[in-house]
């Protein structure tokens, strides 16, 4: 792959990674100051936690890319070895978050009624089986 596409694949992921790590955020301060304590509440706010944390890490590791895939940067004559650890660690960390993400997803029902969190369950599973289809490159032969 070339430098450009990773600057371009870096920059897209910075968006997504902030989108989501706010959105995460979000969750983690509402949980934080409800009144709720319990099992559930507090599986919500670990899994929020995760989610937020994964997607900040992946923010700042595709900034790193950008910043080095940039023409004109601060390196010169750069390779994709020169990214290798960002690339690994912002990869890694933004599926963690998207596995985060979606558990969050799947969780949330079972705070209302048993009905509400089998079908934030299902929502869930479906919403990471997509993702993962979409993420994967297939190929017809």
């Amino acid at each position: 792959m070339t430098l450009e596409y990773w600057n371009s694949l870096a920059n897209q992921l910075i968006l997504i990674s902030a989108l989501l790590s706010g959105f995460s955020i979000a969750i983690v301060a509402n949980l934080v100051v409800s009144d709720k304590s319990d099992k559930i509440s507090n599986r919500l706010l670990r899994t929020a936690t995760v989610s937020a944390a994964c997607f900040l890490v992946s923010v700042f590791a595709m900034t790193k890319i950008s910043m080095i895939t940039t023409p004109g940067g601060y390196l010169k004559n750069v390779t994709s070895s020169d990214f290798l650890l960002p690339r690994i660690i912002g990869m890694i960390c933004f599926m963690l978050g998207l596995f985060a993400l979606t558990t969050l997803i799947s969780l949330s029902g079972w705070t209302k009624s048993r009905k509400a969190g089998i079908f934030s369950t299902v929502i869930g599973v479906i919403t990471l089986l997509l993702i993962l289809i979409t993420l994967t490159d297939f190929h017809a032969s």
